[in-house]
């Protein structure tokens, strides 16, 4: 029975770390939240569903992409092995391009929310809620971007090795925890902002706008 790698133990234990910060996050939202609730619904009626989803959407598939790379990746594939327009021949650095592209329309997505509430006048001082929406969504964009650097170091990495080893491959894979990571805090992130007190308040109707 082989050993567990240090490396990938340790990436598991410092997102554990991480998963308590993001937990202190969300304990602040609900507090918040039962403190004032009336002021969060107030900040929500600022939120465009269909753009929340769609940027959500884009980091959900990212995690399909990178974990595509680590399959290639684990059978020392690092480059494609036919055409760019044969997905099934992708290498790791393919899929982890593709990744690193989807991520960054995310970031970019989420900018551009962050300046169209701005415009709306939303600020960090503006209420609790945005006090909290900012501190939270910025904190995981922050990690997004931690991510995208990786994903640079691992493909600079792989276009520089001589030859696709057990080393790379243990980057790929540690990479990818904290990737799949940053996707499942934002997923929560999104439920709770966005979904939580319009499902369950039923403040679908009014100013809460989709486009």
């Amino acid at each position: 029975m082989s050993r567990p790698n240090a490396t990938q133990v340790g990436t598991i234990v410092w997102l554990s770390s991480e998963l308590m910060f993001f937990g202190a996050l969300f304990a602040m939202y609900f507090t918040l939240y039962s403190v004032v609730p009336e002021v969060f619904l107030q900040g929500q009626e600022h939120f465009k569903l269909a753009f929340a989803v769609t940027n959500t959407l884009i980091l959900v598939a990212s995690s399909f992409t990178c974990q595509a790379g680590v399959f290639a990746a684990e059978k020392r594939i690092r480059s494609r092995q036919g055409s760019i327009v044969n997905i099934a021949k992708w290498g790791l650095i393919e899929w982890f391009t593709l990744t690193f592209i989807l991520g960054a329309i995310f970031v970019s997505g989420q900018a551009f929310e962050y300046a169209e509430l701005a415009h709306a006048g939303a600020s960090f001082s503006a209420s609790p809620h945005f006090s909290i929406f900012f501190l939270a969504t910025g904190f995981h964009g922050l990690h997004v971007i931690g991510g995208l650097l990786a994903f640079l170091l691992v493909l600079a990495r792989a276009f520089a090795a001589k030859r696709f080893t057990h080393h790379e491959e243990v980057s790929a894979i540690c990479v990818s925890y904290y990737w799949h990571f940053v996707d499942v805090v934002w997923v929560a992130l999104f439920a709770v902002v966005y979904l939580l007190d319009p499902v369950i308040l039923g403040t679908m109707q009014g100013n809460w706008t989709f486009f």
